[in-house]
């Protein structure tokens, strides 16, 4: 929470923290130790309660820009509810801007652009708030008309705050791919959900749509420059039982998106290897096939069910077991990463909007922590949780581990790595301490400062 003058209440007898950040401009200070004074002072009676020096050493270095591609689902829907807003006021927009600048502050360089409302995590014949981008008219005669004003302000709000990569909203329902996502459209003057739960995902209807409108896009997006930094997705979270219909969708867009790439969360390694998925984002605890048989450019992802001895950020899991992912992102050469809860403020299925300072599981959907990582504080600005500042601090472990190897070789980089660790660090085994990921990035700056002198 922001300290509003510098103030926070204390209890006592109690054991608390107070995190914080330090953020200097690249510019304002040369490298060396600074000492910086903390001092707690009663606000009744002036007392001094503790005084801190702590010393603060900045690196000559910076790090290198962030190579792996990074992206946290902003649900666009959930800041409407949340904040009771109009989806597409200007205060609406407001938020979206000030959420993914605090999303990009922390690493994401990708973001989930809902050019049709997300078919995620809404129950069979319920629905989420509209946030369609992409406005969509059919004329008398059944021809389609597509209006992207607001994608293109999308794009450009979020370019101009850092996002390099868009990931286009799946195209079919999540676990199976069995129905088209809500999608409304004007006709007469009138709005009509044409598509959705009720239309099946491989009829002639939805077909003939696909093929009117993802050329149309995919115009757009090149047009923007845009052709090898947008993905798009056919279904999230495909099971085996569910791959002849990921089949079938995957066949009928592939040919329409040519040259864009795709990637889809999924845990079975058939889908790759009958190839419906060029670029598999696999759960961390099923990854090993993957890694065994060096699947290129590998995405990895965690969610609610990643509970058992993989990295993750629940609230019960200490911060060394979310922190560890820079490092096993590291080794293993991990081309990107992804998360479906940067801010889901429903329950299981969407049936129901939270608040999420009173409710953090979804209504016992989740584990606490598995669903957001911002909450929506005061004037329509984000909080950051203690789980994202972990985070990013992995994702600087990586950076900096990187910047080490071009110094050095990536063999050193690993021999320290497993030196430190006594172990090969994998994705179900690393050390379970704090101390470790402390000390490794501690020699990790001292290698790089010889290495720049």
């Amino acid at each position: 929470m922001p300290l509003k003058n510098n103030t926070f209440f204390v209890n006592g007898n109690y054991y608390g923290s107070l995190w914080l950040t330090l953020m200097p401009a690249k510019e304002s200070l040369p490298g060396g130790t600074f000492s910086i004074n903390l001092r707690v002072i009663d606000v009744a009676t002036e007392q001094v309660l503790a005084e801190k020096a702590v010393e603060i050493e900045i690196l000559l270095c910076a790090l290198p820009p962030q190579k792996l591609l990074h992206t946290e689902w902003l649900h666009a829907d959930c800041l409407a509810d949340v904040y009771h807003t109009e989806v597409f006021s200007e205060v609406w927009w407001r938020t979206v801007e000030n959420f993914v600048r605090c999303a990009v502050k922390n690493g994401v360089n990708m973001i989930l652009t809902p050019v049709f409302t997300p078919p995620l995590d809404t129950a069979l014949g319920g629905e989420r708030t509209t946030v369609q981008l992409v406005g969509v008219k059919q004329d008398a005669g059944g021809v389609y008309h597509f209006d992207f004003n607001r994608l293109e302000r999308w794009v450009s709000l979020c370019q101009q705050l850092g996002i390099t990569t868009f990931e286009i909203s799946h195209l079919f329902t999540q676990w199976g791919a069995h129905h088209a996502p809500k999608i409304l459209i004007e006709k007469e003057g009138e709005l009509h959900p044409v598509f959705g739960w009720h239309t099946d995902a491989h009829g002639a209807e939805y077909r003939d749509f696909l093929h009117a409108f993802l050329p149309t896009l995919c115009d757009f997006l090149r047009h923007k420059g845009l052709e090898k930094n947008t993905w798009f997705h056919v279904s999230d979270e495909p099971k085996m039982a569910d791959i002849d219909a990921y089949r079938r969708a995957n066949n009928l867009i592939r040919p329409l998106i040519a040259g864009f790439p795709v990637l889809d969360a999924l845990s079975d390694y058939e889908f790759y290897q009958q190839g419906l998925v060029e670029n598999p984002v696999t759960a961390s605890d099923h990854i090993e096939p993957f890694l065994s048989n060096q699947v290129p450019n590998l995405w990895t992802y965690y969610c609610c069910v990643q509970k058992l001895a993989v990295a993750n950020r629940f609230f019960a899991m200490p911060s060394y077991r979310n922190r560890i992912l820079g490092v096993q992102l590291y080794l293993y050469s991990i081309s990107g990463f992804l998360h479906w809860g940067f801010n889901f403020y429903n329950s299981g299925h969407s049936l129901e909007h939270l608040d999420p300072f009173a409710i953090t599981d979804g209504q016992g959907a989740f584990p606490s922590g598995d669903l957001f990582v911002v909450y929506p504080g005061e004037d329509y600005e984000p909080i950051e949780s203690l789980r994202l500042l972990v985070l990013r601090e992995a994702l600087q472990d990586l950076r900096a581990l990187q910047l080490l190897e071009t110094l050095t070789s990536r063999e050193e980089v690993e021999g320290l790595i497993d030196n430190l660790a006594g172990m090969r660090i994998t994705f179900k085994q690393y050390p379970r301490q704090a101390e470790f990921l402390l000390t490794l990035r501690e020699r990790v700056n001292q290698q790089i400062m010889l290495a720049c002198v």
